[in-house]
C-alpha cells in the first residue's frame, strides 16, 4: 500500500467529512464542488467561520482565524472566485481594528468552548496573525476588495516595527511578502527581517513539543530566499519518514480533548500531502 493509500484510509477512520473531500478532490478527481458546499456550512450570515473549522476554536460564532483557515481551503482548490470570498472580506471588515488589521481572536470567544491558548483582552488590538495570511492569500489570487488596502498598510506598518517575532507572526510574514505585489518593497522587508523569521525556526527535525519547523514557513515553494535546497529537501525526507502507520500525520501542540486530535489529525494530513505534491514528492 502506497504513500496515498495509506493516507486515505487514515482519512477515513479519523477524518471530517470536509477533509476527506478535500482528499478525494486534490488527489482521487473528486469533485471539488462538493468541498465548497461543505465549505459554506461553516460560514456564518456574516459572512465570517466559526462552527469548529478551526478544531480549537469549538463555538458557532465567527473569528478571524477561521477566515484563514477557509482561505487556505479556497487556496488549494483554486477557488477565489467563491461568493464565500467577498462575503468573508465584509466580515474582516466588520472587526477591523482602527490600524486596519483585525484581532487574533475577538472576545466573543470566551463565551464558547475553546482550547486554553485562545484569550484575548477586552479590546484587542490587530494582529499579524492572521491579517498577513489573509491579506497575502487575497494578493496571490488578485482579489480585489476595501479592506485588502488598509490590512496591506497595517502589515507593513506592523513589520516596520523592530523587534522579536513569535513563530506565527513569522509565518504570516513570510506568506504576506511572499505574494503581495510590490515585489522590491517585500523583498527588502524580507532581506532585513530573514535573521528574526529564521530565529523562530526549528531545524533539528527530532525536537520535540509545539515547534515550528522549515516546511511548515515554506509548505510550498517561495519566491523568497528563505531556505536552502538542503533544509528542505531534509525536510521532505523527514515529513516521508513521520508518516503513521496508520497512514496520517498529526499536529504537535496540546490536542486538548480527544475530539481534536481526530479532526487535526485529518487536517494536518491534507496539509503534509500537499507539501509534498508541491515539492515533487507525489505526483502531480
Amino acid at each position: 500500500m502506497d504513500l496515498l493509500d495509506r493516507a486515505e484510509l487514515y482519512l477515513h477512520h479519523h477524518a471530517r467529512l470536509i477533509d476527506r473531500l478535500r482528499f478525494e478532490a486534490l488527489f482521487r478527481g473528486g469533485s471539488r464542488a462538493r468541498v465548497l458546499d461543505v465549505l459554506s456550512c461553516y460560514q456564518n450570515e456574516d459572512g465570517g467561520f466559526g462552527n469548529a473549522l478551526e478544531p480549537d476554536l469549538r463555538g458557532p460564532g465567527s473569528q478571524p482565524e477561521p477566515v484563514e483557515v477557509a482561505f487556505w481551503i479556497l487556496d488549494e482548490l483554486g477557488a477565489f472566485d467563491s461568493p464565500m470570498v467577498a462575503a468573508a472580506c465584509k466580515y474582516l471588515s466588520s472587526i477591523t481594528t482602527g490600524d486596519g488589521g483585525v484581532p487574533f481572536v475577538l472576545p466573543s470567544v470566551r463565551d464558547t468552548l475553546r482550547a486554553p491558548w485562545w484569550e484575548t483582552e477586552d479590546d484587542p488590538p490587530g494582529s499579524l496573525v492572521p491579517t498577513a495570511s489573509i491579506a497575502g492569500l487575497l494578493h496571490k489570487h488578485a482579489v480585489t476588495h476595501p479592506w485588502l488596502d488598509a490590512a496591506t498598510d497595517f502589515c507593513w506598518s506592523k513589520l516596520s516595527v523592530p523587534g522579536e517575532l513569535e513563530p506565527y507572526a513569522a509565518r504570516a510574514a513570510v506568506t504576506f511578502l511572499n505574494w503581495v505585489p510590490d515585489r522590491g518593497r517585500a523583498e527588502s522587508e524580507f532581506a532585513r527581517l530573514r535573521d528574526a523569521i529564521l530565529a523562530t525556526v526549528t531545524f533539528d527535525l527530532s525536537a520535540p513539543g509545539h515547534v515550528h519547523f522549515p516546511l511548515d514557513f515554506a509548505p510550498y515553494p517561495l519566491r523568497l530566499p528563505l531556505f536552502t535546497q538542503d533544509v528542505l529537501d531534509a525536510g521532505l525526507d523527514g515529513l516521508l519518514a513521520a508518516q503513521s502507520p496508520d497512514g496520517g500525520w498529526s499536529g504537535n501542540w496540546l490536542m486538548w480533548t480527544p475530539l481534536v486530535a481526530h479532526e487535526w489529525g485529518g487536517y494536518v494530513t491534507l496539509q503534509h500531502l500537499n507539501t509534498l505534491r508541491a515539492y515533487g514528492r507525489l505526483p502531480a
